[in-house]
C-alpha cells in the first residue's frame, strides 16, 4: 500500500500525525522493533488504532512513513568549498547515519514499504543541490552519482557484514568525478 498524503499540511490532522510519529520513535527506542504493535502505538499517541490504519493500512506502511520523515534532510549539504570536499563530506555523513543500526531499520522500512523512487528522489535533490554551486566545473550526473557512491554504499549497508570503509567511498567518488 502506498502511504497516503496529508489532507493538510497544519491543523489537526498534522498534530495526529505528529503524535504518531513521537509514539513510533519512543516504543522503538524502548523495544525491539519486532514487538512494536499498532495498538501500543495507538495507546502512546492517544488515538484509536483505526485512525492508523485508516492512515497507513498497516504497521509496515506506518515504520516506512515514519522512516522516510527521519530520512528527510534537516539542512542543506556540508559546504567544504570544492565539489570534491561536498560530495565527500555527504557522503560520509550519509555512510555513518545509514550503516547504523537505527539508519540500516529506517533503510529496511524504506524499501518494504515506501513509493518506489522515492528515497531516490530526496538522495537526488541533495546530489544536485551540491552540484548546483560549482556552475563552472565539469561534473557528473546525479544518476552517475547515484549509480556510482550511493548503490555501493546502500548495498552494502543492507547485504554485507560489514559498511563500505570511507576509503572506498572515497575512490568511488573519484571515478563518478572522472571524465
Amino acid at each position: 500500500m502506498a502511504i497516503k498524503e496529508g489532507l493538510r499540511p497544519g491543523g489537526r490532522s498534522a498534530r495526529v500525525q505528529e503524535s504518531i510519529h513521537s509514539a513510533v520513535r519512543e516504543l522503538l527506542e524502548e523495544q525491539e522493533r519486532s514487538t512494536v504493535t499498532v495498538p501500543q502505538v495507538a495507546a502512546r499517541a492517544g488515538v484509536t488504532p483505526s485512525t492508523i490504519y485508516r492512515r497507513w493500512g498497516d504497521l509496515s506502511a506506518l515504520l516506512a512513513d515514519v522512516a522516510l520523515a527521519r530520512m528527510r534532510p534537516d539542512s542543506e549539504p556540508a559546504k567544504t568549498g570544492n565539489l570534491r570536499g561536498d560530495l565527500r563530506a555527504w557522503a560520509e555523513q550519509y555512510l555513518d547515519e545509514m550503516s547504523s543500526e537505527p539508519g540500516r531499520n529506517m533503510m529496511r522500512d524504506v524499501q518494504s514499504s515506501a513509493t518506489p523512487g522515492y528515497c531516490v528522489s530526496i538522495l537526488s535533490g541533495q546530489l544536485q543541490t551540491i552540484l548546483d554551486r560549482y556552475p563552472n566545473e565539469p561534473k557528473p550526473s546525479v544518476d552517475r552519482l547515484i549509480n556510482m557512491a550511493v548503490a555501493p554504499t546502500v548495498f552494502r549497508i543492507l547485504f554485507a557484514s560489514t559498511a563500505l570503509e570511507v576509503e572506498e567511498l572515497h575512490r568511488l567518488i573519484d571515478i563518478a568525478l572522472a571524465p
